[in-house]
């Protein structure tokens, strides 16, 4: 039912139509579901408007017919909205979307980084929803997305209870991908995926594919530094890591085997050899699009907690530095960049 009355269901909105927002509700409407698309972007509206949401790549290849607006062309108010921008354009999107948001309804955050906390303190924690995505996606172009590889997707509330609602949209995520998770511990899976996130930062100081840099063993010692600090931090926050996709959260522990740190990162290297994208939204961010990146709105939270706890985060710290050089082109794209990171530990 309509919020406040009789009257249509009104659609799922999704907030964000790129990589991630393009590609799950595209799934969505494929498979009848009524999805409102928001974009900022004018071109990828009209495309989308005009010739469908089109979705390449080996794992799906469609279009379909999709409805999509601008912000400021949004009425109504809905009670579900999935927030799948950048991280760093959280607090814009929220101050355009809370308007149309139902009293009872929810922002569930397709997103990178701990973006559940900042939409907590905006919309209400009653109203925040959390959820974790590791698939590959890049946006092509206006109304076309790429869709790399199939990964981990889970979603739980943020207080770990299991409610009606995110059963409900637990069974919306399993329309995208038959294996989506529902989860009491969502932050779990938010700070493991941080650690992960360290390691994929480190991969766009360089042209090299993820996988690459991954199973450089010149290089294995400071990736495995850098997730440490990041697990070091969730540990002493008191948080429960959760393990994906070839991340073991248990191999990156302070003080931690070796061993199994590599094993660990064998795993992530299989991972990302077996997806069509190659290269992070972080590389392509840089390289292709030449625009910021989600550096501090993920990297900044373990640099801002690990000075909270006590606990030193001196590579991150300094990966961020080099990130936001190469942004505005101070430096270029390098293996050097690695190995003058290793200074830093």
């Amino acid at each position: 039912m309509r919020p406040g009355g009789p009257g249509p269901e009104p659609p799922l909105v999704v907030w964000g139509a790129g990589a991630m927002g393009g590609s799950i509700g595209a799934a969505l409407v494929q498979k009848g579901v009524k999805v409102l698309f928001v974009d900022k972007a004018q071109d990828h509206v009209r495309a989308m408007n005009e010739k469908g949401l089109q979705i390449r790549g080996p794992i799906d290849d469609f279009t379909v017919p999709v409805r999509a607006t601008e912000p400021p062309g949004l009425s109504g108010r809905f009670p579900l909205i999935f927030l799948c921008v950048k991280s760093h354009h959280t607090g814009e999107g929220l101050t355009q979307l809370e308007p149309h948001l139902a009293d009872d309804g929810a922002v569930i955050s397709i997103q990178n980084g701990l973006c559940e906390l900042e939409i907590a303190d905006t919309v209400g924690v009653g109203r925040t929803v959390g959820a974790f995505v590791n698939f590959g996606a890049d946006y092509l172009e206006p109304g076309v997305i790429h869709r790399g590889n199939r990964g981990a997707t889970v979603v739980g509330e943020i207080d770990g209870t299991v409610t009606d609602r995110v059963l409900g949209i637990h069974a919306l995520l399993r329309l995208f991908d038959p294996e989506a998770v529902l989860t009491d511990n969502i932050f779990g899976f938010l700070w493991g995926k941080l650690a992960y996130a360290s390691l994929l930062f480190a991969t766009a100081l360089t042209d090299a594919a993820i996988a690459d840099v991954l199973a450089e063993r010149e290089f294995r010692p400071l990736l495995i530094s850098l997730a440490r600090e990041v697990v070091a931090v969730a540990l002493a926050r008191g948080v429960s890591l959760e393990a994906f996709d070839g991340f073991n959260p248990e191999a990156f522990a302070p003080g931690g085997s070796a061993a199994l740190a590599e094993s660990s990162l064998d795993d992530l290297v299989r991972f990302n050899r077996a997806s069509a994208k190659t290269h992070s939204g972080i590389w392509r961010d840089l390289a292709v699009r030449k625009r910021p990146t989600e550096v501090d709105a993920q990297l900044g939270w373990i640099v801002r907690f690990g000075m909270e706890e006590g606990v030193p985060t001196p590579l991150n710290a300094a990966l961020i530095r080099q990130v936001h050089q190469i942004e505005v082109r101070d430096r270029p794209q390098s293996r050097e960049n690695l190995k003058e990171l290793r200074t830093f530990s």
